[in-house]
């Protein structure tokens, strides 16, 4: 076990893309802390993938669309911190966190709005400010975009415009840590075959099809397109990429 790793946070990181991200920094040699929403059970499995692989792991259960839980939930993270390094310290935040939605502009409900917004933008615009005591001086923060900010489909007018404004609020925010010399990126994948948005890239044989002929690779992403960018965001060969969207879709729609 490495006693000088790195710990890298990250938010959404027992299934799909954040389980991907998670393993793929481990590998790096960083240490993970991991949230979870709901399934305790898989986010134990990813603890025990990472710990497999020679780094400590910590998962705590936070629903990141619900800033009153941010409190008690960096309170249990100081004191994980504490005990287990002996100081409260992390070097990488990764929010990943999310859930889609699907709806036309012209059906989309406030109630489907104000979900959206509360956990793609205001939870990870103040679940930020309540970690930014705890980053050091050289790590950094990868906010997840998606292709959709720049790729327009129909029904995803809500879900594009809020992670559009993830990107604007990442440069800002890579601009006022400058002098921290904390660096901010957005990572911003093409569609990728997992269970988000119930699966729908990965099961609909029509639309995995349909982005695959628009992808200059061919094909649409799995997991392990996105997971090991991520990590390399997370390392020092990334210490000079700041401030950047960077879009990781295989050439989709260019």
């Amino acid at each position: 076990m490495n006693n000088n790793s790195k710990i890298a946070l990250i938010t959404g990181g027992s299934r799909g893309l954040g389980k991907n991200m998670a393993l793929a920094i481990a590998r790096k040699g960083l240490d993970v802390v991991i949230t979870y929403n709901s399934n305790y059970t898989a986010a134990q499995e990813v603890v025990s993938a990472i710990e497999a692989v020679g780094q400590k792991a910590k998962a705590f259960r936070l629903d990141t669309s619900d800033t009153q839980q941010f409190g008690a939930f960096v309170t249990e993270l100081d004191n994980y911190l504490e005990h287990t390094y002996g100081s409260s310290r992390l070097d990488f935040l990764v929010n990943n966190a999310g859930t889609a939605l699907y709806a036309l502009a012209e059906e989309t409900t406030e109630e489907q709005m104000d979900d959206i917004y509360n956990i793609h933008y205001k939870g990870v615009f103040f679940l930020t400010q309540k970690l930014l005591p705890y980053l050091n001086e050289g790590g950094g923060i990868v906010n997840i975009s998606s292709g959709l900010t720049r790729i327009t489909l129909p029904g995803s007018s809500v879900y594009g415009s809020l992670k559009a404004a993830v990107e604007t609020y990442s440069r800002y925010l890579a601009k006022e840590l400058g002098p921290k010399k904390i660096r901010v990126n957005v990572l911003a994948p093409g569609a990728i075959e997992t269970d988000f948005g119930g699966g729908r890239t990965r099961d609909n044989k029509e639309i995995n099809a349909h982005i695959a002929g628009l992808t200059a690779l061919g094909r649409v992403g799995l997991p392990d397109d996105i997971g090991g960018v991520v990590a390399f965001l997370c390392t020092h060969e990334a210490a000079w990429i700041n401030g950047q969207r960077i879009e990781v879709s295989g050439g989709q729609a260019l």
